[in-house]
């Protein structure tokens, strides 16, 4: 951050009074810009024995196979991200959808929230897809999987089908996760 999206000044980075860390701060009108993790929401869309993936139509990971997901919009929630990110991405909508995984990531100031639900009719293709198809468990192109995540839930999902029992699972993944498919994040943060 280089100028206040208050005034306009050149902002300075320095520790507010009563804070402890680097802020952006304006000298001029004294506003600190605080800087904050990103969400990114998604659904895994399950139609009986399968899932529904997308292929990427865009970068990072272009052509590569991810659950439908993106970043939470200002004036939303969770889940209604998470279901637009699946109609955005793969022309789908999803009923039954109940919280299923959390990601912390804080090394990439991200917070991946993913939702299970059950398709409810058809699918197709939005702006940043080239394709969505259904997989079954062992049709999934585990090394076309765009992140490490991806195969996270995808692998948690289905050993949790084999029970029946679908927990809430929270973790934070290490700094390695990233590196087993080369992948880094943009400057903004950008998935």
């Amino acid at each position: 951050m280089k100028y206040c999206s208050n005034c306009g000044a050149e902002v300075v980075k320095q520790i507010p009074a009563d804070d402890d860390r680097l802020r952006f701060v304006c000298p001029q009108c004294e506003i600190i810009h605080y800087q904050n993790p990103k969400v990114v929401v998604g659904c895994l869309p399950v139609a009986g024995q399968q899932v529904l993936l997308c292929r990427r139509a865009i970068e990072p990971r272009l052509g590569y196979w991810t659950i439908p997901a993106g970043f939470m919009e200002n004036g939303e929630t969770m889940l209604e991200g998470a279901l637009r990110e699946t109609r955005e991405e793969a022309a789908a909508k999803v009923c039954d959808e109940t919280l299923y995984r959390l990601f912390d990531i804080p090394h990439i100031n991200q917070v991946y929230v993913f939702y299970r639900g059950n398709l409810d009719g058809d699918y197709g293709v939005g702006p940043e897809s080239l394709e969505s198809r259904l997989f079954s468990e062992e049709d999934i192109p585990w090394s076309e999987l765009a992140f490490p995540i991806v195969t996270d839930v995808l692998t948690e999902y289905f050993e949790d089908r084999k029970t029946g029992e679908f927990p809430i699972r929270v973790s934070t993944p290490s700094k390695l996760w990233a590196k087993h498919v080369g992948w880094k994040p943009t400057p903004e943060g950008k998935i």
